[in-house]
């Protein structure tokens, strides 16, 4: 069993630091939460059917685990800023107009994000932020593959009608 726990460890830590760092934007609070969240799985591996598979898994706890502290730090779920949960890669342009309207543009979509329902955000935040397919997506909020597509394919609507309807794009 060690020897299984250890080779989870080895191949999903990176992945589910990577993930709760996208949430946290904190190093060393997704370190603390990726520790929490191995043991909290350790705790309930027995529970662990294997109806999906193991990063499904851990990345539920993770997302949970995430939850439960911003609960102990007094945090709402409803007052997460998408600002926590989407990122905008590092670039090398340097013209301050391109910056500028790459913020501008930004703005704009964390906006439209935060007006989604959470059902909407969870599967935006497992599909495109922990790179998981739809199963997976499926098997963490506890629903089926077809609904996990069609959660995602109206996040994305909706998400369309808010920048169309609100700032003309």
């Amino acid at each position: 069993m060690r020897e299984e726990y250890e080779m989870i460890c080895r191949k999903y830590y990176k992945q589910i630091y990577l993930f709760l760092l996208k949430l946290c934007k904190k190093s060393d609070l997704a370190e603390e939460l990726t520790q929490e969240t191995f043991y909290q799985a350790i705790l309930s591996l027995d529970r662990f059917s294997g109806n999906s598979d193991i990063f499904t898994y851990l990345a539920a706890i993770a997302k949970h685990t995430y939850y439960k502290y911003l609960r102990k730090n007094k945090n709402s779920l409803d007052s997460i800023s998408i600002d926590d949960i989407i990122s905008t890669p590092e670039s090398t342009e340097t013209d301050p107009l391109y910056l500028c309207e790459k913020a501008c543009e930004e703005l704009t979509v964390r906006n439209a994000v935060e007006k989604l329902p959470k059902k909407y955000r969870d599967a935006v935040l497992y599909r495109i932020y922990a790179d998981m397919s739809f199963k997976q997506v499926a098997d963490a909020m506890g629903i089926t593959e077809n609904s996990a597509k069609m959660l995602f394919s109206r996040a994305k609507k909706k998400l369309m009608e808010v920048l169309k309807n609100e700032h003309d794009l």
